[in-house]
């Protein structure tokens, strides 16, 4: 079983700050993410920065794109990113256009929940989701558990490469132990951290001890 990817949500407010933490996580990480809050302020930019930042890195635009996939994919790949989003309320026909030019993380918000729907995202060659617990549920009080596991057991058994972000911290990583999960998401746990260097390496440290 492949060890899940360790993936950076850079949701910071400008270029300059996202940068500082990449440089100190780069070494450890292996997605470097232009989160939406940041690609909201400084547009693409921020993905050629990171690309500078980490060139031998993933690195994605997480523009959350619900319409003309094709012209955002391309805008985006010419920036740098070798992934991008598309929310799943988005069409098929948007998700494809946009898987032609880049690949796509299909962001799983609510009412994904639907097999036909999934069915046709593997149609058009997509197969990369992310499971997502959101920002506005976490503050709520949602906490990760046995529901979560089991959806994400579900969409690997469909086919899915199966990525796993929301109010991430590494204690959560023991949960998903012998799932192939493809990449674990940190966003605040990591650019928030004091130090985010030893806080990449906590969540790098538990992948390499339960996927060992």
């Amino acid at each position: 079983m492949a060890k899940p990817m360790l993936q950076v949500a850079l949701d910071t407010k400008d270029t300059a700050t996202a940068l500082n933490i990449a440089r100190q996580v780069v070494d450890v990480v292996d997605v470097l993410e232009a989160g939406t809050f940041l690609i909201y302020e400084d547009g693409l930019n921020s993905v050629r920065a990171l690309r500078a930042i980490g060139p031998d890195k993933i690195v994605l635009a997480d523009c959350k794109t619900a319409d003309a996939g094709g012209a955002v994919a391309a805008e985006c790949k010419a920036a740098g990113a070798d992934w991008m989003t598309c929310i799943n309320a988005a069409t098929v026909p948007t998700m494809a256009s946009a898987q032609k030019e880049i690949e796509v993380q299909i962001e799983l918000y609510e009412g994904w929940d639907n097999e036909e729907r999934a069915k046709e995202w593997l149609a058009a060659g997509i197969d990369q989701v992310v499971y997502h617990q959101s920002r506005d549920a976490k503050f709520a009080g949602q906490t990760w558990g046995e529901k979560d596991l089991a959806s994400v057991k579900k969409l690997i058994d469909m086919g899915f490469k199966v990525s796993v972000t929301g109010g991430m911290k590494a204690e959560v990583l023991k949960l998903f132990a012998g799932v192939p999960v493809y990449a674990f998401i940190a966003g605040r746990a990591i650019h928030g951290a004091d130090d985010p260097h030893a806080a990449a390496l906590e969540f790098k440290n538990e992948i390499d001890r339960i996927w060992d």
